[in-house]
């Protein structure tokens, strides 16, 4: 089988050494087997059986060279019959802090980033595998049992492909209101902590008695006193269910999340909530994540290879 990582999707102002060792490390891993790996560095195709992309591109993204790259990449790989390997920031960030320092770990996923429409190599489970995960990052499930008070509502990248190129404002403003004509709880508004510019027009645009703008770089600080938490389809979901903080997803396609099986969908249920068991998905989606070491010593593509054939 031959493999190309493709340096070129990276973005060509990116000052983090850690991506391209991303894609290194899955070479210098497919190269302990008897495959073939290469570390290309041009922005051209190469006839491959799997081609490796440090991020996504989706319909919305901009039309950016290294993004409008990636794009050429996935379409060669489609009309070849061929796959694609999309690596992304890990799930449990707010535990981590910094996204891809070597020791840390990554998501991968075959094809897509959706739960729709990318494999995420949870086919077969096993339960050691969100163990290990679970010690070496310290995390700890928390009970349902000691929620709090306020609605911790948070929003994504204004006009991000995964909310399909809606502005986040409007999206906002409109589940403000519908959190407001089920409970009169107090809303804290939180905003993606890498948008300053949402953050700034939030600060001038939102007015609403009873809404907080959160700052708190911690979103476990938000989770600590949190009854649910209301999402569009983004990874926040994931750690308040870890926080022992039910979610309610406003994406009304609940493949596209990561949590879509374990979320909440009617937001009328606001002041009920289904506390959904955590174990199963946990253990799912612990299969797509994997650490520096993992990659360079072989252990991902010895598990990975066998669902890229």
């Amino acid at each position: 089988m031959k493999v190309v990582s493709y340096h070129s999707g990276i973005p060509p102002k990116n000052n983090s050494p850690e991506k391209p060792l991303i894609l290194s490390n899955f070479i210098e891993g497919v190269l302990r087997s008897d495959d073939i790996g290469i570390n290309h560095y041009q922005p051209t195709l190469q006839d491959c059986d799997l081609a490796v992309l440090q991020g996504f591109v989706h319909e919305n993204s901009k039309n950016t060279p290294h993004l409008l790259f990636r794009k050429q990449v996935l379409d060669r790989q489609r009309l070849n019959n061929a796959h694609t390997i999309v690596v992304d920031s890990n799930l449990f960030l707010f535990q981590t802090g910094k996204r891809n320092t070597p020791g840390n770990y990554l998501r991968y996923s075959l094809d897509g980033v959706f739960r729709n429409t990318g494999f995420y190599f949870d086919k077969d489970i096993d339960p050691n595998r969100w163990q290990i995960i679970k010690n070496n990052l310290g995390l700890e499930i928390k009970s349902y049992d000691n929620r709090g008070e306020h609605i911790l509502l948070c929003l994504q990248r204004n006009g991000g492909w995964s909310m399909g190129g809606q502005d986040v404002i409007q999206f906002a403003h409109k589940t403000i209101r519908q959190i407001k004509q089920i409970t009169s709880r107090k809303i804290i508004l939180r905003p993606h902590p890498g948008d300053r510019k949402t953050m700034v027009r939030l600060q001038n645009e939102i007015k609403y008695a009873n809404v907080q703008l959160s700052s708190n770089p911690d979103i476990r600080t938000d989770l600590a006193n949190s009854w649910a938490t209301v999402v569009f389809n983004s990874s926040p979901g994931v750690a308040s269910l870890i926080n022992g903080v039910p979610v309610f997803q406003m994406d009304a396609r609940p493949n596209y999340s990561m949590y879509g099986e374990v979320a909440n969908t009617d937001i009328t249920a606001l002041e009920n909530p289904t506390l959904y068991d955590r174990q199963d998905w946990l253990e799912s989606i612990a299969m797509c994540h994997w650490s520096f070491d993992e990659l360079k010593d072989g252990t991902a593509w010895k598990f990975m290879r066998n669902y890229v054939q």
